[in-house]
């Protein structure tokens, strides 16, 4: 019987963010494909080392069990097959349930998010993402790493993801009110729509789905998935906010309006595995403290 993903949080992740192949990008970039594959089969018995995603892998991995499968993790890579078996080597070092990718060969992974019923999908790789996110997936651009020690990261029992609010969980429609007439036109205009709920954005799908796989777990022990939302918004912007999230029946575990007050430290203090934003003037800050990813206006 074929394995039904319906049921189940696909997360798509390519091999740059789940690993570090920084210099290996960077030959690939610098003298081509042929010298990247011939590094990739010199070194297929090298394992990499952890990427920017890796915490957030494996904490997923933590959600299955014998009784319960919730989540599939699936490589997702322009890899060939060839260069590939470094990735896999690598897997199996570090004991991740992964066993299925998509080995592309260079050509759009795009295409293939929907055939795998794909809820999230990272990547380093800016046109991958863009191409996701135009196609009506969750997708994020992981930021760099340098300088986040990885294995310190997660080390609370728990999944903890952090989202921004405009253009992220919901749609940028109040963000280029923002962007193009100013704070003031931004509040009156969210004053006008406090009972209208904001329009869905790129990662409403994916928050539900959050929400769905929280709802399975027995309120009695503690919740394995804990969500924050860290948005710029403060009062009396938070009130549609708020009114939003009631009208979608979606749980937000912990929500912080900081009016412009940096993220940073809140995400730090959250130990959030991953944060989701839509501007580098946060992405890149936080990146330093907490795993982090830019997520594209959809074009």
């Amino acid at each position: 019987m074929a394995l039904n993903l319906d049921d189940k949080l696909v997360v798509g992740i390519s091999s740059r963010a789940l690993f570090d192949l920084e210099e290996e990008n960077r030959i690939f970039e610098e003298q081509g494909l042929e010298a990247y594959s011939e590094y990739q089969l010199e070194h297929e018995n090298d394992i990499l080392r952890p990427g920017t995603a890796f915490p957030l892998i494996k904490a997923l991995h933590n959600l299955n069990c014998e009784e319960r499968q919730l989540t599939e993790i699936i490589v997702m890579s322009k890899n060939s097959a060839d260069t590939s078996l470094r990735i896999f080597n690598s897997i199996k070092h570090y004991g991740l349930d992964i066993s299925r990718a998509a080995l592309v060969g260079g050509q759009p992974i795009s295409p293939y998010l929907g055939a795998f019923r794909t809820d999230l999908f990272l990547s380093a790789n800016e046109a991958d993402v863009q191409e996701a996110v135009n196609a009506g997936i969750a997708a994020g651009i992981i930021c760099s790493s340098e300088g986040l020690p990885i294995d310190t990261v997660g080390q609370v029992g728990q999944i903890r993801i952090a989202f921004d609010g405009d253009a992220v969980i919901f749609s940028d429609e109040s963000e280029r009110i923002y962007q193009e007439q100013g704070l003031r036109a931004f509040a009156e205009h969210e004053r006008e729509n406090a009972q209208k709920p904001l329009p869905e954005g790129p990662f409403a799908k994916f928050l539900k789905t959050l929400s769905l796989v929280q709802n399975s777990f027995d309120d009695s022990g503690e919740m394995p998935i804990r969500t924050a939302l860290v948005t710029a918004r403060n009062a009396p912007s938070h009130e549609r906010v708020i009114r939003t999230l009631r009208a979608w029946n979606v749980r937000i575990d912990e929500a912080f309006f900081l009016g412009g007050i940096k993220k940073s430290e809140v995400l730090k203090a959250f130990g959030a595995h991953i944060f989701f934003d839509d501007q580098t003037v946060h992405t890149e800050p936080a990146s330093r403290l907490v795993p982090s990813a830019r997520v594209p206006y959809k074009q």
